[in-house]
């Protein structure tokens, strides 16, 4: 018996030894450097000297190891846009989580792809370090044993866009700071480079290829084409999608998607256009796609787009739907969760708003602006301390209005600083609204989840809304956009317990106020719902001397 023991923990911990997903060392080093992308010498933030930053490239489940040193002269964070951090929101990277990491020291970030494919970002996450560069892309591949949903690609291309300033990071803070709205951006970038800095990508005829797309950007919705090529979308933030064509495709700051295409042309050079939406004046920036052994440059102006139409970009949006029958990071069908039959068990309707505080501009929701504590809302809440932040902070609602419909905004109502905090129960099932009742386009994001985007429509939502809702094969992702004087509905099974941000994606809103962190709360503390706080955890504010203090038993 006692030989049968033996070989049975033997036997347990070959398994375990093989069922451990692999692992993957990054060592960065964050440094302020000269960049060039407009002609005019800037200081960038570099990652190993690269702008753009390193990329990512890894499978579903893999550790990530990532060692940051910040060579910066002020303190610094990354966080993972898209990455669920499964259990462990205490990687999250962002000020309600984690402590910045201080000038000439480092911190290590341990997450894991858990259940997870896709394409994704990270980017600097304090003051306004994401105008000064300090992002990269993000790439999950399926593994070997899971079924991708078309044949694979010829090869890959990341492509990072994003509307960009020629004005430093710090002037920009400094004048949001001011109480001053920031002018409209100087250009776009792509991968780095800008309007005319030779961004291209090589192709050969015949072959397909697929391009990962993201907007890193600081707030405009931008749209990709290829000179007289279609694109199919096959993949947005992690989800498999039913496979539409189209000639152009919309980004809202923030997201990002995977689309494929065929370079079944004549051999010659072709512009891919990136261009803004929605904005009084257009931003249009060219990068080349180049047939293998072509001389022929690419023709004519390129490609434009309606940059108001915004019909086209909401029809567009309601045409991406989940892929039911392809699998996702598992071999199970994407569809086999029915997320439309599940009982919601709390509404939640969330107001963007602009107003003053203090005679400074600010943005909030349902009337709150939430600034940021000097104690991580993470650490405040596990080791009970009081007074970091206000626990049901944002009201489930929005104030009500006057009933005078879609001319009236809570912008004009009367906007508090309070570092505002909403609580939820851990396994609930929640509806929530984005009401946008401004002219200008919003993006959502909530980190640590995927939320499926049950529906989308111009006006006022009311519960007679909720019969236009896509119950079966809506798309599950982590950034929505609510298109002006309209709204965007989403459910979410909270089932990842933690402090997750929900934000703004445009920065300057995002900088000004309109976020709050979103407590998934469960009173079993059990590292089976939550891991345990990291042995390297950076501790400041309240919580730098922890000694003696009480906390939760995770």
């Amino acid at each position: 018996m006692a030989a049968l023991a033996v070989l049975a923990c033997v036997c347990a911990f070959v398994v375990s030894a093989r069922a451990e997903a692999p692992y993957r060392f990054f060592d960065w080093n964050v440094s302020y450097g000269d960049i060039n992308p407009l002609g005019v010498p800037q200081q960038g933030i570099l990652i190993n000297g690269q702008f753009p930053g390193p990329e990512i490239d890894c499978e579903t489940n893999a550790n990530l190891i990532v060692n940051v040193h910040n060579s910066l002269p002020e303190p610094f964070l990354l966080s993972w846009n898209g990455i669920q951090q499964r259990k462990n929101s205490w990687q999250d990277g962002v000020a309600g989580t984690n402590c910045p990491i201080p000038p000439g020291q480092n911190y290590t970030y341990r997450m894991q792809a858990k259940d997870q494919i896709g394409s994704f970002f990270y980017y600097p996450s304090l003051a306004f370090h994401k105008a000064a560069g300090g992002f990269g892309a993000i790439r999950i591949n399926s593994r070997p044993r899971v079924p991708v949903p078309f044949p694979p690609p010829a090869d890959e291309y990341t492509v990072l866009i994003g509307d960009w300033y020629k004005a430093t990071h710090k002037a920009l803070q400094a004048t949001m700071d001011n109480g001053t709205q920031l002018p409209f951006p100087d250009a776009i970038l792509i991968n780095g480079k800008g309007p005319n800095g030779g961004a291209n990508f090589t192709v050969e005829q015949g072959k397909t290829y697929r391009l990962r797309i993201s907007n890193v950007g600081l707030e405009n919705t931008l749209n990709f084409m290829i000179q007289d090529h279609n694109v199919t979308l096959v993949e947005v933030e992690g989800t498999h999608t039913v496979q539409n064509t189209y000639t152009s495709i919309d980004v809202h700051v923030g997201q990002s998607l995977s689309v494929l295409f065929t370079a079944d042309r004549l051999p010659r050079d072709y512009h891919i256009v990136v261009s803004t939406r929605f904005t009084n004046q257009t931003l249009n920036s060219t990068a080349v796609l180049r047939y293998a052994g072509s001389s022929f440059p690419a023709w004519g102006p390129p490609p434009v787009v309606n940059a108001s139409d915004v019909d086209f970009s909401l029809e567009q949006a309601r045409s991406i739907r989940t892929n039911l029958t392809a699998s996702g990071p598992r071999p199970n069908p994407q569809g086999s969760y029915h997320y439309g039959s599940i009982n919601v068990t709390r509404t939640i309707r969330l107001a963007n708003s602009a107003g003053q505080v203090d005679g400074k501009l600010r943005y909030g929701v349902n009337g709150v602006s939430y600034v940021d504590a000097d104690t991580p809302l993470k650490l405040a809440d596990y080791y009970n301390l009081t007074g970091v932040f206000h626990m049901g902070g944002i009201p489930d609602a929005p104030a009500p209005t006057n009933g005078t419909g879609l001319n009236e905004t809570i912008a004009d109502a009367a906007l508090q600083n309070a570092t505002a905090v909403m609580d939820s129960d851990h396994r609930s099932f929640v509806e929530m609204v984005f009401e946008n009742n401004e002219d200008t386009v919003q993006s959502w994001h909530l980190d640590g989840y995927s939320v499926f985007v049950v529906g989308m429509d111009k006006g006022v939502w009311s519960e007679q809304s909720r019969t236009t809702y896509n119950l079966v094969d809506a798309v599950a992702r982590c950034t929505v956009q609510v298109y002006p004087r309209a709204w965007t509905a989403i459910f979410i099974a909270l089932d990842n317990v933690g402090m997750w941000n929900l934000r703004s994606e445009d920065w300057t809103r995002r900088y000004l106020g309109q976020q709050f962190y979103l407590r998934v709360y469960t009173p079993t503390h059990s590292f089976r719902d939550e891991l345990p706080i990291p042995d390297n955890a950076l501790l400041c504010g309240q919580a730098t001397n922890t000694s003696g203090l009480p906390f939760s038993l995770y």
